[in-house]
């Protein structure tokens, strides 16, 4: 069944041309806020019969989804979501892999590796709302996000050893980036699943609340949104580019980026604004 927040309800306008009815028939699919909050997409996770489980067709859909926010220009803040209760992602779709050859589950690996890469290389912040469980495929798309939120009831981990494997779509490489080999290799050895407490004690997740994560994440989309939108993208380039390298030639990164933002419209936009004592409004120029 599809839940519909109070936040949602701002997303259900005519300017949708699908139905609640036949989105509700996808497994993930794009929203779009209006108003005051127009500029934020949320892309829903919505494939209940298998707690959001990875298949074929819902990574297909994802992919979709990814390409028409990186493509349309249109969105300058990315949400992802479950409307699935007590599940963000429970990772891989086991039994339709139980199916597959080995070659064809490296295919599947190789088109999951890579949507994560598009989720990671978005050009615009991705924040992922976690509510329920995000193991293993789950975790490992929610850490290709910029930021992560989870709520009360999250469960987050990495078990594919208990499985005989090991994360297969960045997992190892992103966590351990993310917290340090020592603590990630505990957690993918050991595949313990953490609250979303233990979770922000890591350093895992951003932020971990009370109640549903959604809130939280709309809260900071809305004040990334007034943001000069060129200069979020080449920030977030100089640190995912310049976090790889030794320090001096981060710093040559961010001067290169940096020197990006100096002719565009938005930088005399923003000055313009300060002098006049008023708010900047940032067109993307």
């Amino acid at each position: 069944m599809l839940r519909v927040s109070t936040p949602m309800l701002r997303i259900l306008t005519q300017s949708s041309v699908r139905s609640i009815s036949t989105r509700s028939e996808k497994l993930c699919y794009l929203d779009h806020l209006t108003g005051d909050d127009a500029g934020i997409s949320v892309l829903n996770l919505n494939r209940p019969s298998a707690k959001n489980a990875i298949s074929k067709s819902f990574l297909s859909q994802f992919r979709d989804a990814l390409a028409e926010v990186r493509f349309s220009g249109e969105s300058r803040v990315l949400l992802l979501r479950s409307l699935v209760d007590g599940v963000f992602c429970a990772g891989a779709d086991l039994k339709e892999r139980a199916g597959m050859s080995p070659s064809e589950v490296s295919q599947f690996l190789y088109g999951l590796r890579n949507a994560f890469r598009e989720l990671e290389t978005m050009p615009i912040p991705t924040i992922a709302s976690i509510d329920g469980a995000a193991l293993g495929g789950g975790l490992e798309m929610a850490l290709s996000c910029d930021l992560r939120i989870a709520g009360s009831g999250a469960k987050i981990g990495l078990p594919e050893t208990k499985l005989a494997i090991i994360p297969g779509a960045g997992g190892t490489q992103r966590l351990s980036r993310l917290i340090g080999t020592a603590k990630a290799k505990e957690l993918i050895f050991t595949g313990e699943a953490l609250t979303a407490e233990k979770a922000a004690h890591l350093g895992i997740v951003n932020h971990a609340v009370s109640g549903s994560s959604f809130d939280k994440a709309l809260d900071i989309a809305q004040r990334i949104l007034p943001q000069g939108p060129i200069a979020i993208r080449m920030a977030k380039l100089a640190i995912d580019k310049g976090a790889q390298t030794d320090i001096d030639t981060g710093l040559e990164i961010e001067q290169a980026y940096y020197a990006q933002v100096i002719p565009t419209e938005d930088r005399t936009e923003g000055l313009k604004a300060f002098k006049e004592k008023r708010k900047p409004v940032y067109k993307g120029k």
